[in-house]
């Protein structure tokens, strides 16, 4: 008792631990509560109590990578493609603005019909509504990146996914984990405001693998971290893995918010899949931001990351109702604005 309450301390005095402290904390699941609730106390402290609502459109299913993990990799035959043109995805980023999100997120495969001057054509539209872009699409080359940003991109979302080198050569088959590092440095030196984070649970992964995940977060200064359990897809080389690591992932979240207090952290739709309450959970144990998902409903079930989506079955605006009443059920508020990210002095 007396090294979990030392530790957590520790990190809420200084927002800093040593790796074998991270590692104790993610391992301790008979005092998980605490951990939660200091990671609370410190989310209310610096991000206050607004849950920021972001619309989500996933846009494409095709990609040309093919992870171990993903639903969607190149070579799951069963997967049933599809693509939306530009102005189906404006049209339904002017439907999020009206449904009263504050942000977009474009969210897709690495699918390379969508060129730099499509991708540009489309966050400059988006942008006539007022809202936040963030992107979500993958590893580009610094000038595609910059294109984007000078469309009026606001934000980019690549998660490093693991720093364990080797286990992600594993697991991401023909792709580099020092190119997606290098992704997440050139959008910072273009002004983005930058997201990443890491997969929970992956086979092989440790704690201290976890440890230093988080450590390369904090030490990349990055402005979001969404951290998301790996749930075994069927039509994937990991079908049969365990992965489903629900409380570890928010242990996992919670050391986030303690390293990096003043952060967006999402309460992840994969969290939902393996809880009913996963996000509100999550909201609970430090998280501040949820993305409902605003895509048209026959295509929600065919972006299949893995299994178990929630609300896939629901209205873009029902979902949003239904999120909204929860988040005011535990005495939190709706964000209001685009919801950045807001530095605080350490």
């Amino acid at each position: 008792m007396f090294k979990m309450t030392e530790v957590l301390e520790k990190a809420i005095k200084t927002h800093s631990l040593e790796k074998e402290d991270i590692v104790f904390l993610l391992g301790n699941q008979s005092q998980e509560q605490d951990l939660f609730a200091a990671a609370d106390r410190v989310r209310k402290q610096f991000v206050g109590d607004e849950v920021h609502l972001r619309g989500l459109i996933e846009f494409s299913n095709i990609c040309k990578n093919n992870c171990l993990y993903c639903g969607i990799r190149r070579d799951n035959k069963q997967a049933q493609r599809y693509r939306l043109q530009p102005d189906e995805i404006i049209a339904l980023a002017s439907q999020a603005k009206n449904y009263g999100f504050g942000t977009v997120v474009l969210q897709s495969g690495e699918d390379l019909y969508f060129t730099p001057e499509k991708m540009a054509y489309i966050v400059s539209n988006i942008k006539k509504f007022d809202v936040a872009v963030t992107l979500s699409i993958g590893e580009k080359m610094y000038e595609e990146y910059k294109a984007y940003k000078d469309a009026g991109a606001d934000r980019y979302l690549i998660r490093i996914e693991t720093t364990d080198k080797d286990l992600y050569h594993r697991l991401d088959p023909g792709m580099s984990w020092e190119e997606r590092k290098e992704c997440l440095v050139n959008l910072r030196k273009l002004g983005y405001e930058v997201g990443s984070g890491i997969m929970v649970g992956l086979p092989g992964q440790t704690n201290e693998s976890i440890a230093d995940d988080l450590i390369f977060l904090k030490e990349m200064d990055i402005d979001m971290a969404g951290i998301g359990p790996f749930i075994p897809h069927p039509c994937t080389p990991l079908a049969n893995e365990e992965g489903r690591a629900f409380n570890l992932s928010l242990r996992t979240m919670a050391v986030m918010r303690l390293l990096m207090p003043d952060i967006n952290i999402p309460a992840t739709t994969a969290m939902e899949s393996l809880n009913p309450q996963g996000r509100i959970i999550a909201l609970q144990a430090g998280a501040n931001v949820i993305m409902p998902n605003v895509t048209d409903k026959e295509y929600r079930d065919l972006y299949e990351l893995y299994p178990g989506k929630p609300n896939a079955g629901e209205s873009s605006l029902a979902e949003r109702s239904q999120i909204c009443e929860k988040i005011l059920a535990i005495g939190r508020t709706i964000g209001k604005g685009y919801g950045g990210h807001k530095r605080v002095c350490l």
